[in-house]
C-alpha cells in the first residue's frame, strides 16, 4: 500500500488553506470597500472559480502555467515549473478553495456594525488598522469557518488537479486521484480504503469547526 497520496493531499490542502486564507481575506476586505459596478465585477471575478466546472478551471490553469504562456515560461526558467509536479496540486487546490474563503469572510465583514467602523475612522484609525484591529477579530468565526471549508475542499479536489498535475504516483497523486486510479484499475478495496480515509478526515474537520463555533457562541 502506497501512502504517498495521503502526504501529497495533506501538503496541498495545508498550503492551499494558507494561501487562500490570506488572499481570500484581503480580497474580501477590498471588495467590501468598493461601490457600484466595480464591486459587482470584482465579486463575480472572485466567485468565478466556485461555479466553473473543475475541468474548465484546470484548462485555464494549464494554459496560464504551461510552457506556451509567458508566466509558465518564466517559472520554468527560474526552476519553479508548475505543470505536472507537486506545485500543481497546490495551485489547483488553492484556486478552488479561494472562493469559499472569500465568500465566507466577506459575509462576516458585511455583518459588522458599520457604526463601529465609522467610530474608528472618527478616532483617526487608518483603513489598515481598522482592518486588522477591528474587522479581523470581529470576523474571526467566519474566517475560521472559511479556513476549514477551504481545507476540506482542497483535500477533495480532483478535476483541476488532474488537468494541471496529472496522475504521477508518488509525485502528484492525491487521495481523490488515487481513488480514481484504483477504480479504473479494478482495485476496489484500495478505492474503498481511500474513500473511508477522506470521509473520516472531512467529517472530523467539520465536527471540529462545529464544536469551535458552538463554544464561541456560548462564550459570546
Amino acid at each position: 500500500m502506497d501512502w504517498s497520496p495521503l502526504y501529497i493531499s495533506f501538503t496541498a490542502a495545508f498550503y492551499a488553506t494558507l494561501f487562500s486564507l490570506l488572499a481570500g481575506t484581503f480580497c474580501a476586505w477590498g471588495v467590501t470597500n468598493l461601490k457600484g459596478q466595480l464591486k459587482a465585477f470584482c465579486d463575480c471575478l472572485c466567485t468565478l472559480p466556485l461555479v466553473l466546472p473543475p475541468t474548465v478551471l484546470g484548462f485555464f490553469l494549464l494554459v496560464i502555467f504551461g510552457n506556451k504562456h509567458f508566466l509558465g515560461k518564466f517559472l520554468t526558467h527560474v526552476g519553479m515549473a508548475v505543470v505536472f509536479n507537486q506545485r500543481a496540486t497546490i495551485v489547483a487546490a488553492t484556486v478552488v478553495a479561494f472562493p469559499l474563503v472569500y465568500r465566507t469572510v466577506r459575509a462576516s465583514f458585511e455583518q459588522i456594525n458599520t457604526s463601529i467602523i465609522y467610530a474608528a475612522k472618527t478616532l483617526g484609525l487608518s483603513e489598515w488598522k481598522i482592518f486588522y484591529r477591528l474587522m479581523v477579530p470581529l470576523s474571526l468565526p467566519g474566517i475560521t469557518a472559511g479556513a476549514v471549508l477551504a481545507f476540506t475542499r482542497a483535500l477533495g479536489e480532483f478535476g483541476a488537479t488532474m488537468m494541471l498535475a496529472g496522475d504521477i504516483p508518488g509525485k502528484t497523486e492525491t487521495i481523490p486521484v488515487a481513488i480514481w486510479a484504483a477504480t479504473e484499475s479494478g482495485h476496489m478495496e484500495r478505492a474503498y480504503l481511500w474513500v473511508l480515509i477522506i470521509l473520516t478526515i472531512s467529517f472530523t474537520t467539520i465536527m471540529i469547526l462545529n464544536l469551535l463555533t458552538t463554544r464561541s457562541t456560548h462564550e459570546s
